[in-house]
């Protein structure tokens, strides 16, 4: 079973866009039932995060810890507490509008 952890910048950003809740919990939903499946692998400074849409120009970026470690990436990735993150994690980092998400 895979563990949800919502990072405190994906939290804030909820509140901000409460309007598309709904949309983002059955994202959320869909991504926790296969994290690979749903979304797209990112490449340069973001390499080992995962990007998914929301809606059209709104995405969700995250990590599949389990991936992130096969691949290597978490000497790219460093997250603080990635001795004590179990495998079948996915970490939810951020979310907004595409061109501020990514800047």
């Amino acid at each position: 079973m895979i563990t949800p952890l919502f990072e405190a910048a994906f939290l804030k950003a909820v509140q901000k866009h409460s309007s598309i809740k709904k949309q983002l919990k059955k994202k959320v939903d869909m991504i926790l039932e296969n994290p690979i499946a749903f979304g797209e692998p990112l490449k340069g400074n973001l390499q080992g995060f995962y990007s998914c849409p929301v809606k059209r120009n709104f995405i969700i970026i995250y990590l599949y810890c389990d991936v992130c470690r096969k691949k290597g990436d978490e000497t790219v990735v460093a997250c603080s507490d990635c001795e004590n993150t179990p495998d079948q994690t996915v970490k939810f980092v951020l979310l907004g509008p595409h061109d501020d998400t990514y800047a």
